[in-house]
């Protein structure tokens, strides 16, 4: 037997007890003989101790042992001699005398200290992650996704949901970004590609007549990698039939509450029920379709006012078609010149111009714009964003997108350089009417803006001006960030068909792609919606993590690889050659 215990579970109740326990070495201490050793196992940590004069074997063993070997003892539980009770250690009351030990497996010195929660380069900690997961920040995160991921299951079945498990190889779908390809061995030039989502399997589910579906989902993008996103992720899907946008956000909405009082009690929710926004209400007010709600800081459009200006920077954006748009920061004038050259950076990196500005001062603004200006123009500037004197109003004109998505980001910088972010606020939101249709500014292509199964709002619009069309789609959103979305789905084989018309993809490719689904639909498909939640993104906000990958077991970095394994590598050219594939080396300068 390699343990009657493990080391988190030892109390006063078990004094006396003879007990066996098996862990890896925490920390050592030698008091002038007696030693003292931190057990750990992944229930928690016991002291055990030795007796060099009655239990010499034993002691000698400990006396051999070094941080991180795996050992075995067996002894008698006491109390804490004294004052040397640790309230803060579960197990703090008592101590295991040795009696018996056994060293199962010695251990080199590890890369860093395993029991200490110190700073450690990102690159080593993934490339022995299996040490990092013995530390308890690690160890915590993985405990806690495991947690509520069976809440959610629990609680979906409760409601009737059928959990489905749905193919890993599949065919190619259009879900907006590239697929990881699979060559197949039996089939000559044919792949299967890995699935970003099960979109497709889950609404042929409801074809099938399992009204209520969920799904615990590996998914997959060959993606450039950022602090939220891997290569591989996991979804919670769910999919039902006969059911309305306001019945799936409030099925959502409850498990959400239920989940975070559970798993973050410490975060107060801003508000309950979560407030609703269209997707134009979040882009104009907060230049976010993911809006932080967690401090003010609006929006505001003086598109009319501008039109009229002298400023040709906003006068011509305005006759393109464009807006211009306010933001107006309360005590802002203390912004040194380097702080406003800084936001200015980031506005361009979304794809502004530049920042322009003002300050309000006694006198008026002042500002290198405020010459281009009438004094009634002004004036209307300073009451449409309600500016006071001590202010900075920051502005952003361009098209609609680029002129709220980049003061958008300007918002948050500002937000965070003025520490104005409430860090134990739970602010969710939801988010909805998003446009079915987005035009690429580069390429000019038409794309579907979640993809091109989500319903349209109004049918008689979508029949008469598609391309203006607004979806039935919807995003949850925490705290800025969005961890779930979703959409009716589209159920008519004519509806579905009129969409691959309006994203250009012909009728030869609409069946080759898509006439699986287009001929399920023919056998009478229920009305039917879904959601998927980004499931790595919530667990990363309820652990206080900055980055998903702080969440997942064994994660790649932020260049796609796997640093432990060394994924990914080339493979022998027996088995490319057997798959029918050729490798291109690329070409070098």
């Amino acid at each position: 037997m390699y343990r009657s215990h493990t080391c988190g579970e030892l109390s006063d109740k078990q004094v006396g007890e003879e007990v066996t326990l098996s862990g890896w070495v925490h920390r050592r201490r030698d008091h002038g003989g007696v030693i003292f050793i931190d057990l750990r196992d992944r229930y928690g940590v016991t002291q055990i101790t030795s007796d060099p004069i009655e239990f010499k074997d034993a002691h000698n063993v400990m006396d051999g042992v070094r941080s991180e070997f795996v050992l075995k003892i067996t002894g008698t539980v006491r109390l804490r001699p004294g004052d040397n009770a640790n309230p803060n250690m579960a197990t703090g009351m008592i101590e295991v005398l040795v009696t018996e030990a056994e060293i199962l497996n010695a251990a080199i010195t590890p890369p860093f200290e395993i029991d200490q929660d110190k700073e450690v380069s990102e690159e080593l900690r993934l490339k022995y992650r299996y040490l990092d997961l013995r530390r308890d920040r690690l160890k915590g995160n993985i405990l806690l996704r495991s947690k509520v991921i069976k809440y959610i299951r629990d609680h979906l079945e409760k409601a009737d949901f059928v959990e489905v498990e749905t193919p890993i190889l599949i065919k190619g779908t259009p879900e907006g970004s590239r697929e990881y390809l699979v060559p197949s061995r039996l089939y000559d030039g044919e792949f299967y590609v890995l699935p970003q989502s099960p979109q497709q399997l889950k609404q042929l589910l409801m074809v099938a007549g399992f009204d209520k579906y969920f799904q615990i989902a590996r998914c997959f993008r060959d993606e450039d990698q950022r602090g939220d996103r891997q290569p591989e992720f996991t979804q919670l899907d769910m999919e039902m039939s006969f059911i309305h946008e306001e019945d799936i956000m409030s099925i959502n909405e409850s498990l959400l509450l239920e989940l975070t009082k559970k798993f973050a009690p410490q975060k107060k929710i801003m508000a309950e029920p979560f407030p609703v926004l269209t997707y134009h209400e979040a882009m104009n007010i907060y230049g976010a379709d993911s809006p932080d709600l967690r401090f003010d800081l609006p929006l505001s459009d003086i598109t009319d006012i501008a039109s009229e200006c002298d400023f040709s920077l906003f006068r011509g954006a305005v006759e393109d078609g464009g807006i211009v748009k306010a933001l107006r920061v309360e005590g802002g004038a203390k912004f040194t010149r380097r702080e406003i050259d800084e936001f200015t950076e980031i506005a361009k990196i979304y794809g502004a111009k530049g920042l322009a500005y003002v300050f309000v001062e006694e006198e008026g603004l002042r500002g290198p714009i405020v010459k281009f200006f009438k004094e009634e123009e002004l004036n209307e500037i300073v009451e449409r964003t309600e500016a006071v004197v001590g202010d900075i109003i920051f502005f952003s004109a361009d098209k609609f997108s680029i002129a709220c998505e980049s003061l958008g980001k300007v918002r948050i910088a500002v937000a965070k350089s003025m520490d104005l972010i409430d860090e134990n606020l739970f602010a969710f939101c939801w988010v909805k009417d998003f446009p079915m249709f987005e035009v690429d500014h580069v390429t000019g292509e038409i794309g579907a803006v979640h993809h091109p199964f989500t319903s349209p709002k109004d049918p008689e619009e979508f029949a008469n001006n598609p391309e203006t069309a607004l979806a039935k789609a919807y995003d949850v959103v925490l705290n800025g960030t969005e961890v779930g979305g979703g959409s009716i789905r589209i159920h008519s084989p004519e509806v579905q068909t009129k969409v691959f018309e309006i994203l250009k993809i012909s009728p030869e490719d609409v069946e080759r792609r898509f006439g699986h689904i287009i001929k399920a639909f023919t056998f009478g498909a229920p009305p039917h919606g879904g959601i998927a939640w980004g499931l790595d993104r919530l667990v990363m906000i309820y652990a206080d993590e900055p980055n998903i990958r702080e969440v997942i077991a064994f994660p790649k970095d932020q260049k796609a690889k796997d640093l432990m394994l060394g994924a990914p590598s080339p493979m022998p050219d027996a088995q490319i050659e057997e798959l029918h594939i050729r490798v291109v080396k690329k070409k070098t300068d």
